[in-house]
């Protein structure tokens, strides 16, 4: 982590001609005028401190970077994890303090703090052994926009780990389907009617992830099964969902952690439960 400095250079400067280069690694993130922080009618005085935390927060928005989580490739090897990293904001708002309050121009080293992600690969290590249990759906590979979002979500819910007590989520984990992420139109299930919708067959994604879960011997929180039976699973063992109606979740009530493997090959679509063997659980 590079030290935070602060260089302040020529005296005597206008309050109009007051400036800070924001600058990370060496680049210049943004240029701004110390006068756009001034609280009127003190202006050498007092600094606008909303005007600062939006400051704070575009500026973060610049820099930051999201940690990436330890996975498991397709050959079943652990991917190490990526740190991230965002601003430091205590000490951004000290620095920040002394450059106004020096009302000399100055650049301003922007100080960051990482961001370390939530599964690590000794963890990953330790809960990939045990598989406790699975499920295998079916699905007609010549339904070209259907199978190809149902790869997408079964992308979305593979290698997510699920903690001890911590709610899963399906439409949190996959997000909103939609056209700019990849989804096509294929056919789904609208008030016991068949029809065309953006991301139709992902409820064989949330179904086949229901029924391996729940012979894994989770709390099943929310679940709806579709108006009229689907055939790949049996009546009553679905699990619908949709972005503005129902969610598929389920809490993990076992003493470790619980790592969820999907994937999509020829016409199946295979979801398996691993966890530590430590997990005092019999299926």
């Amino acid at each position: 982590m590079k030290l935070l400095f602060i260089l302040l250079a020529v005296l005597g400067v206008s309050s109009d001609t007051l400036n800070i280069d924001l600058k990370y690694e060496e680049e210049t993130v943004e240029n701004i005028s110390l006068a756009e922080f001034e609280m009127s009618p003190y202006p050498e005085y007092l600094i606008d401190e909303s005007k600062l935390e939006e400051l704070i927060i575009r500026t973060n928005k610049k820099i930051s970077k999201e940690a990436v989580d330890a996975s498991l490739n397709e050959h079943g090897e652990i991917v190490s994890e990526q740190n991230g990293r965002t601003i430091d904001q205590t000490k951004f708002k000290q620095a920040f303090y002394e450059a106004f309050y020096n009302r000399k121009p100055s650049q301003l080293e922007i100080p960051s703090s990482p961001v370390y992600p939530k599964v690590d690969s000794e963890l990953l290590e330790r809960i990939k052994g045990k598989r406790i249990s699975h499920y295998v759906t079916y699905f007609n590979v010549r339904n070209k926009e259907r199978v190809h979002n149902i790869k997408l979500a079964s992308d979305a819910i593979n290698n997510q780990v699920v903690f001890p007590g911590e709610t899963f989520s399906f439409n949190q984990v996959v997000g909103k389907r939609t056209v700019s992420k990849g989804y096509l139109p294929a056919p789904v299930i609208i008030k016991g009617e068949l029809s065309e919708g953006i991301g139709g067959g992902i409820c064989q994604v949330s179904s086949t992830l229901f029924n391996a879960v729940d012979r894994a011997g989770v709390k099943i929180l929310e679940r709806y099964s579709h108006s009229r039976r689907v055939p790949y699973v049996p009546p009553k063992r679905d699990a619908t969902v949709s972005w503005y109606g129902p969610d598929f979740t389920f809490r993990n009530q076992h003493n470790q952690p619980l790592l969820i493997r999907s994937m999509v090959t020829g016409g199946q679509m295979i979801i398996m439960i691993f966890s530590s063997e430590d997990l005092d659980y019999e299926h």
